[in-house]
């Protein structure tokens, strides 16, 4: 392993710039304004029966708010759940 040796205006500056970047990721990571959509949309968007949601909602695969009797998800956590389904095309070695 090889050393590295700086100056000490030389460690400030790097943690300076560290400071900075870790402030800008954190305000890249403040809550936005999410969009929620309701149930029907949900299955509608994708195409499913009220039973497959449930099950999903069960097992898990999709994470959900409820108020009353009514669901409602996360746009953005059911772009994830597309996402971590999402199988990439290969091509076929002759």
């Amino acid at each position: 392993m090889e050393a590295i040796i700086l100056t000490k205006d030389q460690y400030q500056d790097l943690v300076t710039r560290l400071d900075n970047i870790n402030k800008h990721l954190k305000q890249n990571d403040a809550p936005s304004h999410e969009k929620y959509i309701d149930n029907q949309e949900f299955l509608q968007l994708l195409k499913i029966s009220k039973r497959t949601a449930q099950t999903w909602r069960d097992e898990g695969k999709i994470s959900f708010s409820q108020v009353g009797g009514k669901i409602y998800y996360r746009l953005s956590d059911v772009e994830a759940l597309m996402q971590q389904h999402y199988i990439k095309s290969y091509t076929r070695k002759h």
